[in-house]
């Protein structure tokens, strides 16, 4: 059998105080502790002394006689409070918890003093209160005592200890206030405990009046019980709604009732009261009184000690009153039969009959069919409740018979509410607006429990989404939906047979053309009457393609490209546009040809790479607002580039008003989230935008599974000595003139001192713009180059072909001879300069089998609506501000169709500004591309301290 192990154990003796006693490795008691085992508290009390007093216990095999250490209250509250929990044997344990439990009564003030003559002198002691908490304690104590010390004593040596230790604990505490002014001496005996004087207590009387003084903060078992019972009856014809508080009205009593041991409580009747009872109860009532004396002022029966309440008077009770009486001690009943309800508004209405599959439900156009509702638990309310609801002053109402508590404030802002929408409603209210309570239904009064009836209006409240239509792939659309795109297409027809607008805002390579194209097909099998003309619009560069995707998927469309010095205008126009299916122009003609495009009435405006008019206050974007048209699609892949606003002006662009003005989402979206990262509003505007606005991503398997692999990597090159001496120079330039700069002129000193920075990383022939040759004695004058050089010669020798993105044009033209050269081939440029028709052919040309192994383009041209899947490798020269940008730059590549895995590579040079752009990119994408700022314009707002920290030339630069 396992041996016990050695042991310090506790026991409490009245007058002398805890007495420790140890046993060895045998259970045996013993004088000599192997003071290396005992807790370190222990060890330091027993020191060089040894156990000279003993104590006499009664163990499971008889009279147990060990020798012990005694300590005063004293030194046995520190010890005790030094000890952890797992020190000493079970019985010393206990003592620690007992310990541990006076102190929090004595924390929580609940003790008082007490005066008693001791040999003829009075001394004031600290106790605690005794209280209906303090005799549950004491119960439990009693329960949890370990069997030594129930068999050696019993509980009152645990109240002596209790005693003992709630004085020492008070008087501690006090002894650390400033007392040294205090000259009374009975004060003075509650801090020190010195024994009062005997002119102090001069006689029976002071005893008694101390007493009495000190016990006033005594609980005994509290007798009394406050019963709050419901009005019984009512004047004739009184409105059921009306507060108690009306004449007439019958009255809340609340009973003054007596607790009786084993019983219900019995209501007072002070007739039938001994004098005694009713003086105690009495007392009870006064202190109840002054813990809640609203009481005070409130009627009292004349025959009993009730009090009659008000409605208004009844639901402070509830809210106040009760939860304070229960707090001191006293108990309280209220009516089981009141529950507490939270107001809720319902949102109903009927479908309206007459429309067929096609016809629009309900869009955003002005609806009278709907009602809003107020519910207070199952309740639905009449219009003349809510009348009488809406001037409520209780939250304390009867509805239908039956008494039910609600917040007052919501209750009656509530009522306001649902009689304010019901005027509306017979004027007209908007759908958007609709929408946004349902989407955003904090902005409402009372919480939203339904929206039936509604139409999509139910859907979007029960998930978010709109459940989109079962629609089959249209047989005219020569080409192969794949399952998301099938999925696009049926919510692209749900949201036009709902006369709502939708942001198409997928991957780029997902097939945001083919999706239309299938809409316009689809729209015109199912038409029984001829259908309008749609408007697309688009940047100039992809025009090519919506024309060549279009005769390749839907040769049953007939086209009309808006463009160029002879297009048709006035009736010419009319005809060519009537005669057509899709008229396709340019966001610079729209803006142009304006008067032109908006005397027309489309059936449908599209416009592709929306991002590009997210500026609402260009001439392109107030054009196509203007623009009548009856469904409107707006195709983006980067819906927020830097700002949220981006994707509010997009939304609205084809939605007007539904995310309100621009103030309004700013305050309510774009400062929350950009600033503050705010959850909450961030599940907000997923929740009202969710419905109209589509986004698939190609890194989803369950959208293109069969796309291969993106792989990115970050590669950092060093500076020349050349470039550093550059990039030095003009950073000591800048140093010199920021201290003489302000205003405009320091914001367009940073920035033209950024581009110089950026420009020098690149070569510094790009900087100096002195047509010198980007090699010098074969030897490479840029640390980029060099990294060029190595992987393209790499990615040719495979047979593979990249694209080369940068900023800059005229970089772009000084790549070109020399990589020609380098790779034996003949590299296109791609930037803004290059005709719609030749940039067709160039990307065609490299598309082909025997194209070009590279291809170099500026970021802003190359980016977008390009298909280049023939290239698997992507090289960002120089990094764009914008994420978006970059990774729509990227994705000319990664699209549906590429069947490789695609490696995308981002140059930045070590040690420079470009490699804290980096991380500001990095932080950009954590956001997921809701930036705070735009572009480098934040960078002028740094202090000159700051912006030399973001700009200044790292060691590790250059190798």
């Amino acid at each position: 059998m396992p041996r016990p192990l050695a042991a310090t154990h506790g026991v409490w003796r009245p007058g002398l105080g805890l007495a420790l006693w140890f046993t060895d490795d045998l259970g045996e008691p013993t004088a000599e502790p192997d003071v290396a085992k005992l807790p370190a508290p222990i060890a330091e009390v027993l020191g060089d002394r040894r156990p000279r007093r003993s104590v006499t216990l009664a163990g499971p095999r008889g009279r147990i006689v060990a020798p012990a250490l005694t300590l005063g209250p004293a030194r046995a509250g520190a010890l005790l409070d030094a000890l952890s929990p797992s020190d000493g044997a079970g019985d010393l344990r206990y003592l620690r918890w007992v310990a541990k439990s006076v102190e929090r009564f004595v924390a929580a003030g609940a003790v008082t003093p007490a005066l008693r003559n001791d040999d003829g002198e009075w001394i004031v002691r600290w106790a605690p209160v005794e209280s209906v908490q303090w005799r549950t304690w004491v119960q439990t104590a009693a329960a949890a005592m370990p069997p030594v010390l129930r068999r050696t004593g019993d509980l009152a040596a645990v109240l002596d200890m209790t005693a003992e230790l709630a004085d020492r604990s008070a008087r501690q505490r006090l002894g650390d206030g400033p007392w040294s002014w205090v000259a009374a001496p009975a004060l003075r005996a509650l801090v020190d405990g010195e024994p009062l004087p005997a002119r102090a207590v001069a006689d029976a009387g002071a005893a008694a009046a101390w007493t009495e003084w000190a016990g006033s903060v005594r609980s005994a078992e509290t007798l009394l019980v406050l019963r709050l019972v419901e009005p019984d009856g009512r004047s004739p014809g009184e409105n059921p709604l009306a507060p108690r508080s009306t004449p007439g009205a019958t009255p809340w009593r609340l009973e003054v009732c007596r607790r009786v041991p084993g019983a219900a409580p019995v209501r007072a009747e002070p007739a039938r009261m001994s004098p005694v009872d009713l003086d105690d109860l009495a007392g009870e009532l006064a202190r109840a009184l002054a813990v809640y004396p609203p009481l005070k002022r409130v009627a009292q029966d004349e025959s009993s000690l009730d009090f009659l309440l008000t409605t208004e008077e009844a639901e402070a009770l509830f809210l106040e009153g009760a939860p304070g009486l229960t707090k001191a001690g006293y108990e309280v009943l209220l009516p089981a039969s009141i529950a507490t309800v939270r107001p809720a508004l319902r949102l109903v209405g009927r479908e309206q009959p007459g429309r067929t599959a096609l016809t629009v439900q309900a869009g955003l156009a002005e609806i009278k069919d709907f009602a809003w509702q107020l519910a207070v638990g199952d309740t639905v309310l009449t219009a003349s409740e809510l009348a009488t609801l809406a001037n409520s002053a209780s939250g304390l109402v009867e509805v239908r018979g039956k008494w039910v508590r609600a917040d007052r404030r919501t209750l009656a802002h509530a009522a306001r509410f649902v009689a304010e929408q019901r005027s509306a409603a017979e004027s007209g209210t908007d759908v958007s607006d609709l929408l946004g309570m349902i989407a955003d239904p904090a902005a409402l009064p009372a919480p939203l429990a339904a929206v039936d009836g509604l139409g999509w209006l139910d859907s979007v409240y029960r998930g978010g989404t709109i459940a989109p239509a079962d629609v089959p792939a249209p047989s005219t659309l020569d080409a192969r939906l794949r399952d998301y795109q099938l999925r696009g297409l049926e919510w692209l027809v749900t949201l036009w047979r709902s006369g709502i607008g939708a942001v198409l805002a997928d991957d780029m390579g997902l097939g945001k053309t083919i999706q239309v194209l299938a809409l316009l097909c689809h729209e015109r099998e199912q038409a029984n009457e001829p259908v309008r003309p749609t408007l697309l619009v688009c940047p100039m560069s992809v025009v090519g393609n919506w024309v060549a995707e279009a005769q390749r998927f839907a040769p049953g469309l007939r086209l009309h490209v808006h463009h160029g010095v002879d297009r048709p205008t006035g009736e010419e126009f009319g005809k060519a546009a009537t005669a057509s299916d899709v008229v396709i122009t340019t966001f610079a003609l729209a803006a142009r040809d304006r008067e032109l495009l908006s005397g027309h009435h489309w059936g449908r405006l599209v416009v592709d790479e929306a991002q590009h008019v997210k500026n609402v206050n260009t001439a392109a974007a107030k054009a196509l607002r203007s623009i009548p048209a009856a469904h409107r699609v707006a195709l983006t892949g980067t819906p927020v580039e830097n700002r949220l606003e981006d994707l509010r002006a997009v939304i609205d662009l084809v939605n007007p008003g539904l995310l309100g003005s621009a103030r309004t989402f700013r305050n309510r979206f774009a400062l929350p989230i950009e600033r503050e990262q705010d959850q909450a509003a961030v599940r907000r505007l997923n929740t009202l935008t969710s419905p109209f606005l589509l986004r698939r991503e190609k890194t989803d398997p369950a959208v293109a599974p069969e796309l291969p692999e993106k792989a990115e990597f970050t590669v950092r090159a060093s500076l020349t000595p050349e470039q550093a001496g550059l990039y030095q120079a003009v950073l000591n330039e800048l140093v010199r003139e920021l201290r003489e700069s302000q205003g405009m002129g320091r914001r367009g000193l940073v920035l033209a001192s950024l581009t110089r920075l950026k420009q020098i990383c690149n070569h510094p022939a790009h900087y100096l713009g002195d047509g010198s040759p980007l090699l010098r004695r074969g030897q490479h004058r840029s640390g980029k180059l060099e990294l060029l050089a190595d992987v393209l010669e790499t990615v040719a020798a495979d047979g593979e072909r990249a694209l080369v993105f940068t900023q800059y044009a005229e970089f772009a033209r000084m790549l070109q001879p020399w990589l020609s050269g380098l790779l034996g081939a003949e590299v296109p440029v791609l930037d803004g300069a290059v005709p719609r028709t030749e940039r067709d052919a160039m990307v065609a040309r490299f598309q082909s089998g025997d194209g070009p192994p590279a291809l170099v383009a500026t970021v802003q041209s190359g980016g977008t609506g390009l298909n280049l899947t023939a290239a698997n490798h992507v090289i960002h020269v120089d990094r764009w501000w914008n994420p978006a940008v970059e990774n729509q730059a990227t994705d000319r590549a990664f699209r549906i169709g590429q069947t490789r895995a695609v490696q995308v590579r981002k140059f930045v040079c070590a040690g420079t500004l470009e490699e804290r752009i980096d991380g500001v990119i990095a932080a950009k994408k954590e956001l997921s591309s809701m930036t705070v700022q735009t572009g480098e314009a934040w960078l002028t707002e740094l202090n000159n301290d700051e912006l030399y920290e973001l700009v200044a030339l790292r060691d590790e630069a250059v190798l």
